[in-house]
């Protein structure tokens, strides 16, 4: 179960963000809701840590730059970032669309690096969206790295919901579709956790960690090129990450399935 101290600690954070400006006790207060005596603890514990303080007196409350330090530190001390992140600006760049790089939280995918297409007309994602794992190209992707075990454990925690004309309901219908995703090459989702929405992703698995690389774009424009996106990704991935798991070029049997989903 979530831990309420603690959500309630990044909503204030995540909002911070948003106005960027001080903000009063009584400010975060009416904003939240939430009572007097908890607004006061939740400010003065980030006060005391060295995360908040007051730009004047009776000025209000501001994030200092302790965050920044903290984030940067973990970003730097992962050499993986930068090269992910060269693959995305790649990706945007030869498709035209939003790249994303997921990986499992659970029974979610989340994002962990986005580039937005420069299109007028976009998919808008950001590192954090989580997306349930079984409704999302990029999801299936990742499900498709589990063995047969892991993944039946993981599915059995989702909650199916009719979240678009093509959204699969249930575990079997996501156990078909990662199926057929590994004999066509790839992996794609349209009118399905968004209706308006097409994607097309590939699993990787890099240092032991499993990610998925996607391409998002609204699906008037993705939604008849999802072959032409797929040929993109897997050249982008055997060019920065040193190759690609050939079976996915070709027809395969059960085994070399089990082999791609062992990966």
């Amino acid at each position: 179960m979530p831990v309420k101290q603690i959500l309630n600690a990044l909503d204030l954070l995540e909002f911070f963000a948003r106005t960027k400006r001080p903000a009063s006790l009584a400010d975060i207060q009416r904003h939240f809701g939430w009572p007097r005596s908890s607004t006061y603890n939740i400010l003065s514990t980030l006060v005391e840590r060295g995360y908040m303080y007051e730009p004047a007196h009776r000025g209000g409350y501001y994030p200092t730059p302790r965050w920044q330090r903290m984030s940067d530190a973990i970003v730097d001390a992962d050499r993986l970032n930068e090269q992910l992140s060269e693959i995305l600006k790649r990706l945007a760049a030869e498709t035209g669309e939003t790249a994303i790089f997921a990986a499992p939280a659970g029974s979610y995918s989340v994002y962990l690096d986005v580039i937005e297409s420069p299109a007028p007309i976009r998919y808008a994602g950001h590192p954090g969206v989580r997306i349930p794992i079984h409704a999302s190209a990029s999801g299936r992707a990742l499900l498709s790295l589990y063995n047969a075990s892991e993944r039946q454990q993981i599915l059995r925690k989702v909650k199916f919901e009719q979240y678009g004309s093509n959204a699969l309901m249930s575990i079997k219908a996501v156990e078909r579709e990662i199926d057929a995703s590994l004999e066509r090459g790839w992996f794609q989702s349209l009118h399905e956790y968004d209706a308006d929405l097409a994607a097309v992703a590939l699993p990787v698995n890099v240092d032991g960690r499993r990610l998925a690389v996607t391409v998002a774009g609204p699906i008037f424009r993705l939604g008849t090129q999802c072959d032409d996106a797929a040929a993109i990704l897997r050249q982008v991935i055997e060019d920065r990450l040193g190759g690609y798991d050939p079976a996915l070029d070709q027809p395969r049997s059960s085994k070399k399935i089990e082999r791609a989903r062992a990966l």
